[in-house]
C-alpha cells in the first residue's frame, strides 16, 4: 500500500512550500536520481518532478498507471497478439490500434508483425532513426513505473482487476505501441484483409470508409501570433477528436520537469511518455490529423501464369514470402488452440484484397500489395521528446524537421515572441504527380484523382517510391517537399489539406498525394475560419476570445440554411410545430438549445445527399463561404425534414426539447448533458455517437477530447486552461471518473498550475514520492 508515502509526503509538501519556487531546481531532500515526486492538483493533474530522465519516466508511468492501467494493459495484449487467447477471438478490439474487427484478425496481424523483427530493427538503428538516448531512458523508467504500480495491487478497475492479462510490461511494448499508432491508417486500416488474403478467395476483410474518406481521428487546432492577439503574444487552441473508449489512443494530461532540461505540460497517450500536445514556458503547440493525405500507396502486381504467389518485376519472376502465422485463441469450453493463418508479403509490403470498401480481387493474374511509409517508422517518440523541449514555434517546426517521426500528424505551434508555424512533415510515400501519371494502373487512375490514393504498377522498379535527398527515410518525401507556412497573424487546421491554413496565402504547389487543393472544404474548416475572422473584427485574440470560440458551438450548417429551412418547413402541411421549434431555435449546440436535436437530424440526412443540395456551387474564388443557399425545391431534401420529424415524433421527444435531453453520457449513474455538434454540421467543439431512435444520443465515441487554451503573457507563466471532456481516468471507481466531463457540460475550463507557485498553492495539494528500489 501506498498508505506510509502518503504520510511521509505530508512532510514532503511542507518543505515544497517553504522552498516556493526553487522547489523545482531543488527537490525534496532524500530522493535518489532515479526517484520521482508526484503532486497531484485539481482534478487529479499530475506534476511529476525527477532529476534524471530514467526518474522523470518512472514518476510518468506510475502516475499514467494509477490512472489507466487497463488501457495500457489493453494495448500491450494487442500488441503481443494475445487478445484471442484472453479475451475470445470473435469480440471486437478495444485498443483502436489498428482497424481489425475481431480479436483473431488483430492477433494475426500484430503477430505477423512481430515476427517479422520489424520493432526490433528500428530499435537497433542510431537515432534519429532509432531512438534518442534520453527517449530510451525515459521509456526504461516508464515501463519501471507501469510495473511499479501494478506491484501495489491496488487496481479497481473492473476492466482489468484481476484479469490473466494484466501483466507487467515491457519497452518493447512501448515501441510497439508506438509503431502500431502509426500504421492505424495505413497497413493497421487492412488488417483483417493482411490476415486473410488467399489466391483465388473472395475479398478478406471488413470494409469501412476510413481507408478513402476521414479517418475517424480528427482535430481542430489554431495558433494566434502577433498580429491577431491582443497582447503581441501567442495564443494556442488544441482541441484534437480522438475516439473516446479505445485504449491505444486515449489522452491523459499530466506535466513533467527535469530541471534545467525539460518542463512540459500537455497530454500524451499512457503507455507512451510525454506529450502528443501542450506547452512549456514559452511556446505551445498543436496538431491534427492529416485526413486528406495519404500515407500508403498499393501497387498492383502481374502474377506468373500458373504461380498466383510469384509475381513478375522487370521481367523476372519473384516470389511472394510466406509466413504461416500462429496464435493461441481460446475456445467456446474455455481450452485454448492454434490458428494458424498464412500471410503473403512482397517487397512492397503485404497482399491485401481491400482497401476500405474496394475489394481488390487476387486472381490468377494480379495481385494488391499494400506500402506504408510508416512501416520504417519508429521516430515518433524523438519528435514528441524534441517538440517539448523547443523554445520556440520556429524550433518546434525545426525538431519535427530533424526527428521526421510524425506518422499523419500536422503541427501548428506559436510562442512568446508572437510568431506561428505551420507542418505537414511526416510520412508521405515519394509518389510525384509525374510518377503517378506514368505509373499509376487504371484503377490507380480512378482513385488517385477522387482520393489521393496511388495504385502502382508494381511489375517496373522505374515505379517504385522515390526519395529525397533530405528523408531520413528510403521512399518518403522529406521536409522541403512538404507543407509549411511561417505567419505573425494566424495558421488553422480542421483535417482539410494545408491549402488554407491561412486563406489569405493558399499553399498550392504539392504532389496530390500531400492532399489537394482548390477543392469544397469541409463544414469545421469552413467554421473555425469563419469565427476566426468574426473575432478579429472585433479585435485580437485573448485567452478568453479563444475559450469563447471553442463553446461558442455555433452550428454553421444552420447559419447557412436555417431561414430558408423554415421558409421551406412553412409550406409543408402538418410541421407547424417542426417550423416554430426551428425559427425559435438559438442557432448553437448548447445543451439547452431547443430546436438543436430536430435540425441535427434532418441534417444527418442532408449532409449525406452531395453537392447537389446547394444552389450555389462551390467557388474557388470564395471558398470559405461556398457552396451555400440550400435547395429547398428539392424534394430529398424536404423529405429529409419530414422524416427528422416523424422520427422524434415516434420517439416522443418534444420537437423543442432541450438539446442536452437527448444529447447526453451517463456516468456513475448521473446523467450528463453534453453540448457540441457533429463535424458535418460545422460545429467546432465537435463530438458524436450513435443515434438511438428511442433515447437520442445517449454515449459519445469520437470527438474533443483533451482541450486546451494557451495565452503567452511574458512571465513563463502561461494563461493556460485545459480540459479532459473523458476526465483523466478510465477507471469508474475513480474520483476523477466524470469530473471533468461535469465542467464541459457547462463549458468550464480547468485553470491549469503549470509554474511552481501555482502547484504549492493547490488547495487539492497531494504529494506522493515513488522510489525505483
Amino acid at each position: 500500500m501506498l498508505l506510509w508515502k502518503r504520510i511521509a509526503a505530508v512532510c514532503a509538501a511542507a518543505s515544497l512550500l517553504a522552498a516556493g519556487t526553487a522547489a523545482a531546481a531543488q527537490p525534496p531532500d532524500g530522493r535518489s536520481r532515479s526517484d520521482a515526486t508526484i503532486r497531484y492538483t485539481e482534478f487529479g493533474i499530475p506534476h511529476i518532478v525527477a532529476n534524471d530522465w530514467v526518474g522523470l519516466g518512472f514518476g510518468q508511468g506510475f502516475a499514467a498507471a494509477k490512472d489507466n492501467i487497463c488501457a495500457i494493459a489493453d494495448v500491450a495484449v494487442t500488441t503481443r497478439a494475445e487478445r484471442s487467447r484472453w479475451l475470445g477471438p470473435d469480440a471486437p478490439p478495444t485498443s483502436g490500434v489498428s482497424q481489425a474487427s475481431t480479436n483473431l484478425a488483430s492477433d494475426l496481424y500484430f503477430q505477423g508483425l512481430n515476427e517479422s523483427g520489424a520493432v526490433e530493427r528500428l530499435l537497433s538503428a542510431p537515432a534519429p532513426r532509432g531512438p534518442y538516448r534520453e527517449v530510451r531512458e525515459l521509456i526504461r523508467g516508464y515501463v519501471e513505473g507501469v510495473n511499479k504500480y501494478l506491484r501495489t495491487g491496488e487496481i479497481t478497475d473492473p476492466a482489468c482487476r484481476g484479469a490473466g492479462w494484466l501483466k507487467p510490461i515491457t519497452e518493447l511494448d512501448v515501441h510497439r505501441h508506438a509503431h502500431a499508432v502509426g500504421m492505424i491508417f495505413g497497413q493497421g486500416g487492412v488488417a483483417d484483409s493482411i490476415t486473410a488474403s488467399l489466391p483465388g478467395a473472395p475479398p478478406a476483410g471488413r470494409g469501412t470508409e476510413q481507408m478513402l474518406g476521414e479517418t475517424g481521428i480528427g482535430s481542430n487546432a489554431i495558433s494566434i501570433g502577433s498580429a491577431a492577439s491582443a497582447n503581441g503574444r501567442g495564443v494556442s487552441l488544441a482541441n484534437p477528436h480522438l475516439p473516446w473508449q479505445l485504449s491505444g489512443t486515449r489522452l491523459w494530461q499530466s506535466q513533467v520537469t527535469l530541471p534545467g532540461k525539460l518542463d512540459v505540460s500537455g497530454a500524451g497517450i499512457p503507455g507512451i511518455p510525454l506529450m502528443w500536445l501542450g506547452h512549456n514556458e514559452t511556446a505551445a503547440w498543436s496538431g491534427t490529423a492529416t485526413d486528406t493525405t495519404r500515407t500508403y500507396t498499393l501497387f498492383e502486381l502481374k502474377l506468373v501464369p500458373g504461380s498466383p504467389t510469384t509475381y513478375l518485376v522487370d521481367g523476372k519472376p519473384e516470389r511472394m514470402r510466406r509466413s504461416d502465422v500462429s496464435v493461441l485463441s481460446r475456445k467456446a469450453d474455455g481450452g485454448l488452440e492454434r490458428v494458424v493463418h498464412p500471410q503473403w508479403t512482397t517487397r512492397y509490403g503485404p497482399v491485401t484484397t481491400r482497401l476500405g470498401q474496394r475489394e481488390l480481387p487476387w486472381t490468377a493474374s494480379s495481385a494488391f500489395a499494400i506500402a506504408d511509409a510508416n512501416a520504417t517508422n519508429l521516430g515518433m517518440t524523438n519528435s514528441m521528446f524534441s517538440i517539448a523541449r523547443a523554445r520556440t514555434a520556429g524550433e518546434m517546426i525545426g525538431a519535427v524537421r530533424e526527428t521526421q517521426g510524425l506518422p499523419w500528424m500536422n503541427i501548428l505551434a506559436t510562442d512568446d515572441r508572437g510568431r506561428v508555424e505551420f507542418s505537414q512533415i511526416h510520412g508521405v510515400p515519394h509518389v510525384t504527380d509525374e510518377k503517378a501519371a506514368r505509373c499509376n494502373t487504371p484503377l490507380g487512375k480512378e482513385l488517385f484523382d477522387a482520393n489521393g490514393v496511388a495504385v502502382l504498377d508494381g511489375s517496373k522498379t522505374a515505379c517504385a517510391w522515390g526519395r529525397d535527398r533530405d528523408a531520413l527515410r528510403p521512399g518518403t518525401f522529406g521536409p522541403s517537399s512538404l507543407p509549411s507556412l511561417s505567419r505573425s497573424d494566424y495558421v488553422a487546421n480542421s483535417n482539410d489539406s494545408s491549402w488554407l491554413v491561412n486563406p489569405t496565402v493558399p499553399r498550392t504547389g504539392f504532389p496530390r498525394i500531400v492532399g489537394p487543393v482548390r477543392y469544397e472544404q469541409n463544414m469545421r474548416t469552413r467554421a473555425g475560419l469563419v469565427e476566426i475572422a468574426d473575432q478579429l473584427k472585433k479585435g485580437g485574440f485573448t485567452g478568453q476570445a479563444m475559450r469563447d470560440l471553442m463553446f461558442s458551438n455555433r452550428d454553421h450548417a444552420a447559419e447557412l440554411t436555417r431561414a430558408d429551412v423554415v421558409a421551406m418547413c412553412r409550406t409543408m402541411p402538418g410541421l407547424d410545430d417542426a417550423c416554430a421549434a426551428l425559427a425559435g431555435w438559438d442557432g448553437r449546440s448548447d445543451a439547452g438549445s431547443r430546436g438543436a436535436l430536430l435540425f441535427d437530424r434532418f441534417w444527418a440526412a442532408v449532409d449525406q445527399m452531395g453537392p447537389e443540395i446547394w444552389k450555389n456551387p462551390f467557388d474557388v474564388k470564395d471558398p470559405v463561404h461556398t457552396p451555400n443557399t440550400l435547395d429547398t425545391g428539392n424534394a430529398a431534401i424536404r423529405k429529409a425534414l419530414s422524416d427528422a420529424v416523424a422520427e422524434l415524433r415516434a420517439a416522443k421527444i418534444p420537437l423543442d426539447a432541450p438539446y442536452g435531453d437527448n444529447h447526453y453520457v451517463v456516468r456513475d449513474g448521473r446523467k450528463i448533458p453534453l453540448g457540441g455538434g457533429t463535424a458535418g454540421r460545422g460545429v467546432y467543439n465537435t463530438i458524436g455517437g450513435p443515434w438511438d431512435p428511442a433515447r437520442g444520443y445517449t454515449e459519445f465515441t469520437h470527438g474533443g477530447t483533451y482541450l486546451h487554451v494557451v495565452a503567452f503573457n511574458g512571465t513563463g507563466c502561461p494563461d493556460t486552461t485545459t480540459i479532459m471532456t473523458y476526465s483523466q481516468s478510465a477507471n469508474p471507481e475513480s474520483a476523477h471518473h466524470s469530473d471533468q466531463t461535469e465542467l464541459y457540460s457547462r463549458k468550464q475550463w480547468v485553470t491549469e498550475r503549470y509554474c511552481e507557485k501555482d502547484i504549492l498553492a493547490s488547495p487539492s495539494l497531494e504529494v506522493i514520492r515513488v522510489s525505483r528500489r
